[in-house]
């Protein structure tokens, strides 16, 4: 059964105070998300730390230039994070701080203690059939990516830090973004990747304000000393009940950049 077009309204604040986006997509509510939470990619938790992480943080300016960029992925749009995200960790907040790594890696921010993040997005490019309406900003999947950079071994701490927030905040915490409040009912690991050099996968079930539950997915992977984060929204999925994948060509390609 299709959502009200409150639920969507509703789905689309819940996803302004997730990413601060000015129009965005997002996936509903599918609740069988692993519970597993061993230190296994399989299961969505993060690897054994590699023993050659690089010792100096790379600067904004050099994240900058690893960047998805347009023409880097096949369908997709590359923007501005700027323009779709917030530009610091102090603009989203949380209720706990076990729970501040998942919600910056949601936001594109840098989920361990840095200073060097950077972030885009990533939009699929629109089906073949035209759209109109509503409708027409519905029909949006997009990806927002973030880069951050670590001196020692600050990467791995911070892949920790969103394992260990999975667990810690399973029960639920709230986001207060731009002065709007968003209560998360609950987290949940969820299948990663595998790629990088250790990568870790979380869900979140997001209150749609009296019209149930969406689900939205987080990867985080890392490479050297490099952390990248991916959340992906779709209204489609909405529509469909099911939570919106993240986007594997858009991982791919940011990997591929980072090696």
């Amino acid at each position: 059964m299709k959502r009200s077009s409150r639920a969507r309204i509703g789905a689309a604040a819940t996803v302004s105070v997730l990413s601060l986006a000015l129009i965005t997509g997002c996936g509903g509510g599918s609740d069988d998300d692993s519970k597993e939470s061993g230190p296994s990619k399989e299961t969505g938790a993060a690897s054994s730390p590699s023993t050659t992480t690089p010792a100096k943080a790379l600067s904004a300016a050099e994240l900058e230039k690893l960047l998805l960029a347009k023409g880097d992925v096949t369908g997709y749009e590359a923007a501005d994070g700027d323009d779709t995200l917030p530009k610091a960790k102090s603009e989203v907040k949380t209720d706990k701080a076990d729970c501040a790594p998942l919600a910056h890696a949601m936001a594109g921010l840098a989920p361990g203690d840095t200073d060097a993040s950077v972030s885009n997005t990533l939009t699929k490019s629109p089906d073949a059939t035209p759209s109109s309406g509503e409708e027409a900003v519905l029909n949006v999947e997009m990806t927002f990516v973030g880069l951050s950079s670590y001196d020692g071994d600050g990467a791995e701490k911070a892949v920790k830090a969103v394992s260990d927030g999975i667990a810690a905040c399973s029960g639920g915490f709230t986001i207060t973004a731009e002065g709007e409040k968003q209560k998360i009912t609950k987290v949940a690991s969820g299948k990663a990747s595998g790629k990088g050099d250790e990568s870790v996968a979380f869900s979140v079930g997001a209150d749609m304000d009296g019209e149930g539950t969406a689900t939205f997915n987080t990867e985080v992977v890392r490479v050297g000393n490099t952390v990248s984060t991916y959340y992906t929204v779709d209204f489609a999925s909405l529509e469909s009940g099911k939570a919106a994948a993240v986007s594997t060509a858009v991982v791919d390609a940011q990997l591929a950049k980072l090696k």
